[in-house]
């Protein structure tokens, strides 16, 4: 069953975040990963969230999710994404 990484990504340093998403595509895909959603733009129509940047990525399962997190491969781009982000992440089971 198909599982997805939801994301909630505020960028605080614009200029060093471009290296996170220059690096991060390849390790998505490694884990045959997708991007169903990357930091389009957002319109609230009920509550009151308003992520600044949202981002879905599609897995084959929560198996390979929790594998591409946990990586080698995506430890170097995750740590970029802490230094110049606050952000939520979340894996969910999809239907």
């Amino acid at each position: 069953m198909a599982a997805y990484v939801i994301a909630q990504v505020d960028v605080t340093d614009t200029n060093a975040y471009q290296e996170y998403a220059r690096l991060v595509p390849g390790t998505v895909a490694a884990y045959g990963g997708r991007y169903i959603v990357r930091a389009g733009r957002t319109e609230a129509v009920e509550g009151s969230w308003e992520p600044k940047r949202l981002v879905i990525i599609e897995f084959p399962d929560v198996e390979r999710a929790r594998a591409w997190y946990d990586s080698e491969e995506y430890r170097e781009p995750k740590a970029i994404r802490h230094k110049t982000a606050t952000s939520s992440l979340t894996i969910v089971e999809g239907a």
